[in-house]
């Protein structure tokens, strides 16, 4: 076992450093640097014949990657691809492959060089700028780093998977990066917001476009992150009156044709509907997939329906993970670059020591020349003299060293000219003032980093090139709060799941007993179920009758006029066969407080409203439910609140929130009432105090009683008489605590809906049956009602006369 821990280990650490992921300094792995370095070698560069590519593979192989022909092969034609490299370091003759994912040719058909951008990785590299090791056998030496004089890791990207780790980096353009380079060497205090308004963002080979920009921050800030990559697309009129749809750009990392062939699928499969011809007709010039739709189908919405469905959409997964002197780290934007800029200087220190010891060695040189020339004769006469020990008995006369008696013994004749003297003179001057401008850059770091500096500008200047990748606004994005007014809202929702928002404005008080106000049009047989007042601003938690609860804001939901039907649900909620909205809770936020839920048949639960603070579009359990049994009311409470649960059949309880325990947000619960046959619960309600509790049956009829006359009672209990059912009331269909500063809705099944005034509705007792609130006729029933607050009187509103109903004087017993 520890003898493969122990390989393993070695196994992955090989794959880490030495295969998979690039070094910060270059941007490049192992196999990378090889092919370029073994390039530059055999002199492969951008101003020399482009040459076989089994050429190049063949030395980096021999020479210093001892793997796969393929590999090294297949390395060097991504450096070739327009497709895959942003800036491509290598230049080839033949086929490279292309972007509808075809194989390059084999290497003996393809040829390439270095372009002229890759020698800029490889300047000065004779300069000794950086360090060598050993290749794998040890008879020749590779570089561990290039020079790398521009940022190839962020300009070109990479990506690799290591053992346990992965790198994905996006390639930038070049003038961008180099311009936050500049503006990190100028302000080293730069923070990474700073560089973002450099930098904007990735800039893919592809084009493209970015949707939104919170991806893009999330990366530079963190190293880790996901965009959204979306194809360009323009719709075009056709003369026959269609339209179609012109795709000129696709997603970076995308294959074309597998991505035409995702779409035909769509249509084969009937996934999307309305597409009548679908083809490729890119070209040498560029991209270009034309999708043809019927006559009658809105490109719009088709092209959304494909920006989801296909590939013409993806996601890009950014992890910033590169070799840190060995460690691979994840890295923020600014980290990165700080990396390159201490290799730079590391880079740019030892070409100006190599370049002033040069300049040091030439100057010893001269320095011997001068003497030589001054003193001729006698150098003529030793070294005539000499048999084979001139250059030791110069050294000897004229205090030379060994280097400058073996230059002297070596100059030509021709250098003893008047015009020769004259050129070593002046080449002495200027070799000393080169070594006094190479000393005083060692000396002052600012003028060594200006040299970096002005080097980044050339090449930006030589290689920049516009953006290609646009980065468009995302509209999940947008923060739509602040450009919507804060406003008392109106939510209906009906048995066919249509929902809508209307102002409460659109409804004015009427007299109780009135024919009310056509609330929401509706198709057949559909009526609605709900309705209950919020704030645009408030979340809505959307409980199912089976126990799952989603999450959106009320401005989300699609507004309409008074009399419009609404938007269908399942278009806003992934609701499954046979399931529907119960209840509708509106929150403001989840920090303290209960979510309080109660079943059909009879099952309480409470659950901490924190536990609630998330959202997934596939729905949260909300509740664990038995067989059968269906989510009816869910209330927000204090943990220190009394709660009524009435029963179609007329029967209430009252009992202490603290009867029922917290429980976690999938447990079951317990239970809240006992019920009798072909009895179930109509509602749950908070008990306050100085409040009555309304009940309104089926039949248009309904009573206000005082909370004074429901004693409280242990949970779990058959409760008490709350209403007289008698069939000119039928069952109860809703019960509400309320006060009498709110206004009552009440809707029935034929959409028609009043708003009449609490305080109008008389106070009777526990078991009265109560007045008449909304005339109904005899083939309708009511089926909702919903607490509001006060609105202002419509005075044009005609008075209706009251039917009152006489309360009941006989008293059933308790039960």
């Amino acid at each position: 076992m520890d003898e493969m821990r122990k390989s393993y280990i070695e196994y992955a650490m090989s794959v880490i450093v030495s295969r998979a992921l690039p070094d910060v300094r270059d941007g490049l792995k192992p196999v990378h640097r090889r092919i370029l370095y073994a390039m530059n070698e055999i002199n492969f560069t951008y101003d020399k014949p482009h040459r076989k590519s089994a050429r190049i593979v063949g030395e980096v192989i021999g020479k210093y990657h001892p793997h796969g022909d393929s590999s090294i092969y297949n390395a060097m034609v991504r450096f070739a691809q327009d497709f895959s490299m942003r800036y491509q370091l290598v230049d080839g003759h033949g086929n490279f492959g292309s972007i509808d994912g075809d194989g390059a040719a084999a290497m003996r058909y393809t040829e390439a060089r270095m372009t002229k951008l890759a020698g800029e990785l490889l300047k000065d590299i004779e300069k000794d700028t950086i360090d060598y090791s050993p290749n794998f056998d040890e008879t020749e030496k590779e570089p561990q780093v290039l020079p790398s004089r521009f940022p190839n890791l962020l300009v070109n990207g990479s990506n690799g998977i290591a053992v346990g780790m992965a790198t994905s980096i996006p390639p930038h353009n070049l003038g961008e990066v180099i311009d936050g380079v500049i503006k990190l060497i100028d302000d080293p205090e730069t923070d990474v917001y700073e560089l973002m308004e450099l930098i904007k963002g990735p800039d893919f080979p592809t084009s493209a476009e970015i949707m939104g920009v919170e991806g893009i921050k999330r990366a530079y800030r963190t190293g880790r992150s996901r965009i959204i990559l979306r194809s360009k697309a323009e719709i075009e009129e056709m003369k026959n009156g269609k339209s179609r749809i012109v795709v000129t750009e696709i997603p970076y990392q995308v294959n074309k044709s597998k991505l035409i062939e995702g779409i035909a699928d769509l249509v084969r499969n009937k996934r999307v509907d309305g597409i009548t011809d679908l083809r490729d007709e890119s070209n040498r010039n560029g991209i270009r997939i034309v999708i043809e739709l019927r006559k009658d189908v809105n490109a719009n919405i088709m092209l959304n329906q494909l920006y989801k469905n296909s590939q013409l959409q993806v996601t890009y997964s950014i992890i910033m993970l590169a070799l840190v002197g060995g460690e691979p780290k994840v890295l923020n934007l600014k980290q990165m670059l700080v990396e390159y800029i201490k290799h730079q200087r590391i880079v740019e220190t030892r070409r100006v020591q190599f370049d002033l010891k040069k300049a040091q060695d030439r100057a010893h040189i001269l320095e011997g020349l001068r003497i030589a020339i001054d003193n001729i004769d006698e150098i003529i006469k030793i070294i005539r003299a000499s048999y084979n020990d001139a250059e030791l008995r110069l050294m000897e006369r004229f205090n030379l060293s060994e280097i400058q008696a073996k230059a002297i013994v070596d100059m030509r004749l021709r250098r003893l000219q008047g015009l020769e003297r004259e050129k070593i003179e002046n080449e002495y001057q200027e070799i000393k003032k080169l070594i006094a401008y190479l000393e005083d850059l060692l000396a002052n770091d600012h003028k060594l980093m200006n040299i970096i500096r002005e080097d980044l500008l050339r090449i930006k200047k030589q290689y920049g090139d516009e953006r290609r990748t646009i980065i468009s606004i995302n509209p999940d994005e947008i923060d739509y709060e602040d450009l919507i007014e804060e406003d008392e809202v109106i939510i209906t929702l009906t048995h066919a799941g249509y929902i809508k928002r209307v102002s409460t404005g659109e409804y004015v008080s009427q007299k109780r007993g009135g024919r009310g106000k056509t609330g929401l049009s509706t198709r057949e047989e559909d009526f609605v179920k709900d309705i209950f007042t919020t704030s645009t601003h408030d979340y809505l938690l959307f409980f199912t009758n089976r126990g799952k609860v989603y999450r959106m804001k009320a401005y989300m939901i699609p507004e309409g006029s008074r009399i419009s039907k609404g938007s269908a649900i399942v278009n806003m909620l992934p609701l499954e066969s046979e399931e529907f909205v119960s209840a509708i809770v509106p929150i403001k936020d989840f920090d303290n407080g209960f979510l309080t839920l109660c079943t059909k048949y009879g099952v309480i639960k409470k659950t901490t409203l924190d536990q609630f603070d998330t959202s997934r579009k596939t729905g949260l359990i909300a509740i664990n439910l038995n067989e059968d049994d269906q989510l009816i009311s869910v209330k927000k409470t204090t943990g220190n609140d009394e709660l009524i649960v009435v029963t179609t059949k007329g029967k209430s309880i009252r009992f202490d929130e603290n009867d029922v325990r917290p429980m976690g947000r999938t447990a079951t619960g317990v239970r809240a009432i006992k019920l009798m046959d072909r009895d179930y619960v109509i509602d749950m309600d908070i008990v306050l105090e100085e409040s009555k509790l309304l009940v309104v049956s089926e039949n248009g009829y309904g009573k206000r009683t005082p909370l004074s006359e429901y004693r409280q009672q242990t949970r779990g209990g058959k409760g008490i008489m709350t209403y007289n059912l008698n069939s000119k009331t039928g069952n109860v269909i809703g019960a509400k605590v309320t006060q009498d500063h709110e206004d009552l809705m009440i809707i029935n099944d034929s959409g028609v809906l009043i708003r009449i005034k609490i305080d109008e509705i008389s106070i009777t007792g526990r078991i009265a049956s109560g007045v008449k609130l909304m005339r109904v006729d005899d083939d309708t029933k009511l089926v909702s009602i919903a607490k509001i607050e006060e609105g202002e009187e419509d005075d044009e509103v005609e008075e209706v006369v009251l039917e009152d109903t006489e309360a009941v004087e006989e008293t059933p017993p308790e039960s």
